[in-house]
C-alpha cells in the first residue's frame, strides 16, 4: 500500500488543471482513487484485527498506526472532495442574470484556484502521511513476529529438559555421522540395537533418551530387522552445535579415591 499512496501522491502533486469542467475531469479520478485507497486500509485493518497478530506483543501500536492510514487517508480525499468544491463551474445562470463575461469569469478562476492549490497541497500531505504509516506497520510487524518466532524459540528449547550428559552427546554425534536401528535375535529374544557408520557404540537406552526429546528419528518406514535409518533432527543438529558436556565433577571426585585405593590394595 505504501506504493501506492506515494504513486497518487505524485499524481496528485503533479496534476495540471485549468478550473472548471477540465479540473472536474482530472481531480475526479484522484478523488476515486483516494476512496479506493481509504477500503483497501480498512479492510486491511479489520483483516490484522481478527487475525492470530492481534495476539502478538507489540501488535497494539500497529492496529493503531494502520487506523491513522485509514484516518489520514480519509482526510486526503475529504481535501480532494474540496477541490472539487472550489472548482468554479461553467453552468448558465438563473434565467434573468446576464451571463458571465470573459472579464468575470477570468476573477472566478482567479479566487477559485489558491482555494483549489490549498485542498490540493492538503491531500498531498495526507496521502505522505500515509505512505510513512504503511512504511513504518511492514517494519513493525516485521519485528513483531520476529521477536515472537524468538520467544517461542527459547520456550521450545526450555522445554527439551535437561543438558545433554557426555556419553548422549557422543552418542548424538555418531548418530549423526550415519546408523541404524535394527532388532536381532539373541537366544530366541528380539533384542533391539544401535549400529553407527563409525562404530561408536550406543546404547539403546541412550537412543531412547535422545528420541524421547526429539533429537533423533528412525525411519518407521522400514522393518527392524532391514535396519531403520536413524536421522538427527534439527534440534539435534543445534544441540550438538554447542559446547560438549563435561563430567559432573562428583563424577571425576569419587573416581580419585577409588583409583588410589585399588592401588593401596595391591600393595
Amino acid at each position: 500500500m505504501a506504493r501506492d499512496f506515494e504513486a497518487l501522491k505524485a499524481r496528485v502533486r503533479d496534476v495540471s488543471y485549468t478550473p472548471g469542467t477540465d479540473a472536474l475531469h482530472r481531480i475526479s479520478p484522484l478523488l476515486l482513487q483516494t476512496q479506493d485507497l481509504t477500503a483497501t486500509a480498512l479492510a486491511r485493518l479489520t483483516a490484522l484485527d481478527n487475525s492470530s497478530y492481534s495476539h502478538i506483543a507489540g501488535s497494539r501500536g500497529s492496529l493503531e498506526l494502520l487506523a491513522s492510514v485509514v484516518s489520514s487517508s480519509s482526510l486526503a480525499g475529504t481535501d480532494l472532495a474540496h477541490v472539487v468544491l472550489a472548482n468554479p463551474y461553467e453552468g448558465a445562470q438563473v434565467a434573468g442574470y446576464p451571463a458571465d463575461d470573459e472579464a468575470v469569469r477570468t476573477a472566478r478562476h482567479t479566487e477559485a484556484i489558491p482555494k483549489m492549490s490549498g485542498h490540493l497541497d492538503d491531500a498531498v500531505h495526507q496521502l505522505d502521511l500515509c505512505a510513512i504509516g504503511c512504511h513504518y506497520l511492514a517494519h513493525g510487524i516485521t519485528e513483531d513476529l520476529a521477536t515472537a518466532q524468538e520467544y517461542k524459540s527459547a520456550a521450545v528449547r526450555q522445554k527439551t529438559g535437561p543438558a545433554l550428559s557426555p556419553a548422549q552427546y557422543d552418542a548424538l554425534c555418531a548418530l549423526q555421522g550415519g546408523g541404524k536401528l535394527y532388532e536381532s535375535s539373541t537366544r530366541g529374544l528380539g533384542v533391539t540395537r544401535v549400529a553407527t557408520n563409525d562404530g561408536t557404540r550406543v546404547s539403546i537406552a541412550t537412543y531412547r533418551a535422545l528420541a524421547r526429546r526429539g533429537l533423533v528419528s528412525a525411519d518407521a518406514s522400514t522393518s527392524l530387522y532391514q535396519g531403520q535409518k536413524i536421522t538427527v533432527t534439527e534440534q539435534g543438529r543445534q544441540a550438538l552445535a554447542q559446547p560438549r558436556p563435561r563430567a559432573p565433577l562428583s563424577t571425576a571426585a569419587a573416581t580419585v579415591p577409588k583409583a588410589a585405593a585399588t592401588q593401596g590394595a595391591h600393595r
